[in-house]
């Protein structure tokens, strides 16, 4: 029972915080103005993601003196995020140079993995395999990559905020299912943070995220995948399955663009979702889709890997060759 009001003021406290940020970002002019990079036609305020941060950061320490999550994980994954949710906020509010931000990025990735004792081992195609140092390395990788590309997606009303609900219920599910309930918790109260701002942000959005939010959850989600590993390796499959949308737009968008020689630091609108966006003439279209797709086609495969049933590592080729074909249709990658 005390979980529930923990969720219930979790979701209350990231309506009422993204409120007061919107009056915030207006009194101050922190202002999205649309360019022709944008996917939006009018100035919308930003910076609401902190919302999102304040409550989730304020309700973990909770669950974990309610024994409903690891001390080791709290002092990684919070202190991490954290960190990667202040240079978000900062850079929000002027511009901070990409290396400084990168740098701080692997500072906050190598933290978290340090808490989490590294990457454990994996499983592919049935076999433990243990890469030791190069798979800390390799997962230091992964999580300055998930941060960064939630920041990418990040460009339409609602879909940040829709993935991560989406995502979190769909692990909730995964762990039910495979008898890990214990791990729930900790996605369940993120969900409900993101609810709470999803409400400002839902198309037509009153206020965007911003990279302190966007950075936060893409940070957040990799390193509970992370922890899940070390408790079940196939339950690593099931969250980089259900986060495939993203992964593979995000992914393929960015290879593309290094082929075609274009410089890939700068701001664009060449992601499929944002072709989609202006096929469609619709955020909310897109962004239904994606939860469409998340809850009919990737979740259960995230569950067949999660359970056993099948391998995570063929899962996750099944789930990704149909998104990497929605890639290539949309043209991820090419300008318009």
């Amino acid at each position: 029972m005390i979980f529930w009001w923990l969720l219930f003021v979790v979701f209350a406290l990231s309506w009422g915080l993204t409120l007061v940020l919107r009056r915030y970002a207006l009194a101050r002019s922190l202002m999205d103005i649309p360019n022709e990079r944008s996917s939006h036609l009018i100035p919308t305020p930003r910076g609401g993601g902190v919302a999102i941060v304040v409550a989730f950061a304020l309700a973990l320490p909770v669950l974990s003196g309610l024994g409903l999550f690891s001390v080791s994980a709290l002092a990684g994954l919070l202190g991490a995020s954290f960190l990667v949710a202040i240079i978000g906020f900062a850079d929000d509010h002027g511009h901070i140079a990409a290396r400084w931000r990168l740098l701080g990025h692997f500072v906050a990735a190598g933290w978290a993995l340090f808490w989490l004792g590294g990457l454990a081992p994996l499983s592919l195609f049935g076999v433990q395999i243990d890469l030791r140092l190069l798979g800390d390395i390799l997962a230091v990788f992964y999580l300055v990559w998930m941060l960064n590309l939630y920041n990418f997606m990040d460009g339409i009303d609602g879909l940040a905020s829709a993935e991560a609900i989406s995502v979190c219920l769909g692990i909730c599910l995964v762990y039910w299912m495979a008898a890990e309930s214990g791990l729930m918790w900790a996605p369940l109260v993120l969900a409900g943070a993101v609810a709470g701002f999803l409400c400002w942000n839902f198309p037509p959005a009153r206020i965007f995220m911003g990279d302190a939010g966007s950075g936060f959850l893409g940070f957040l989600l990799g390193g509970l995948a992370l922890q899940a590993a070390w408790v079940k390796p196939e339950l690593l499959w099931s969250w980089v399955i259900l986060l495939g949308v993203f992964i593979v737009d995000a992914t393929w968008t960015l290879m593309r663009r290094l082929l075609n020689g274009d410089k890939v630091y700068q701001a664009h609108r060449s992601h499929a979702y944002q072709h989609a966006t202006r096929q469609s003439g619709s955020h909310f279209r897109v962004t239904v889709g994606v939860v469409l797709i998340n809850a009919g086609w990737l979740l259960p495969l995230a569950l067949m890997a999660g359970t056993g049933a099948l391998g995570g590592g063929l899962a996750c080729v099944i789930a990704y060759l149909p998104l990497a074909f929605l890639a290539w249709k949309f043209r991820a990658g090419l300008a318009r």
